[in-house]
């Protein structure tokens, strides 16, 4: 199994906890954390597969839950070590999202795969880390699984901030000039997709949808503003950003995308 080493040099050098912790950040983090609070009960077992430095292990653990978090990239274990507090019921482990050979089926009643599919590029490896995750979760139980988007990240990163030039992405054929799709290499580190492109993944599978969600909606896009908010105004924010990311005319609208999902209580989870 090969190892994306682009992956691996960039998050060895960028600080996630810090993006996180801004007001702009910290919407994708409270919006996820709101729907796990809506499935996870008292005696559940969590696993986090990618859990970067573990800002949701931690979290969760320090709920008293027991969080068994899996990671690729040594240098974010070391920090989700550090970051491990006395009392909290967590492990870390290196392993690759493709292959949790060593977890036995059925094993936890809620599973997070909040960062491996933002670095997949082929459809069978998409499947292959979200049948992992379905395999290892509980009959009945829940998963939660993250997208990067490409039109909130092209509208942001494009054509508001100048950060990528559309106009020669769609030379260089990374972004279809006629339906603006974006395609991406394991050197452009982030795989972006459109919610038809997760349907279709979500296709092999007999799981039930339970919620897709527009995790940050335009957070990023109105990250200063969003930042300048006082406290009050952020709060009210994010009561509006609630009561719509789940609105199907905004689904598309957001740089990130949460599918939340039931695994099926029969035997068979793809078809």
């Amino acid at each position: 199994m090969k190892t994306n080493q682009y992956l691996i040099n960039f998050y060895t050098h960028y600080d996630e906890d810090s993006r996180l912790a801004l007001k702009h950040g910290s919407v994708e983090f409270l919006t996820t954390m709101r729907y796990i609070k809506k499935y996870i009960k008292a005696g559940d077992r969590v696993l986090e597969i990618g859990a970067g430095t573990g800002r949701y292990s931690h979290a969760l653990a320090r709920q008293g839950y027991t969080v068994d978090a899996v990671e690729l990239v040594e240098h974010n274990i070391e920090i989700f070590r550090q970051n491990t507090q006395a009392g909290e019921k967590v492990t870390i482990t290196c392993k690759n999202a493709l292959d949790l050979s060593s977890i036995p089926d059925n094993q936890y009643d809620i599973t997070l795969l909040l960062g491996p599919l933002y670095h997949l590029y082929r459809s069978e490896d998409k499947r292959k880390a979200l049948s992992e995750a379905i395999r290892v979760t509980k009959r009945g139980g829940v998963i939660f699984a993250a997208y990067v988007i490409s039109d909130g990240c092209l509208i942001d990163e494009g054509f508001k901030r100048g950060n990528i030039s559309v106009a020669e992405y769609i030379e260089k054929g990374l972004i279809d000039s006629r339906t603006f799709a974006a395609k991406s290499e394991p050197k452009d580190l982030f795989e972006l997709v459109r919610k038809e492109d997760i349907d279709d993944l979500m296709s092999a599978f007999s799981v039930t949808r339970l919620h897709y969600v527009a995790a940050d909606g335009c957070a990023l896009f109105m990250r200063e503003e969003v930042d300048r908010m006082d406290d009050n105004t952020f709060e009210l924010y994010l009561k509006y950003h609630f009561a719509t990311c789940e609105r199907r005319d905004l689904l598309g609208f957001t740089s990130h995308a949460l599918d939340i999902f039931k695994k099926q209580t029969s035997v068979n989870t793809e078809n």
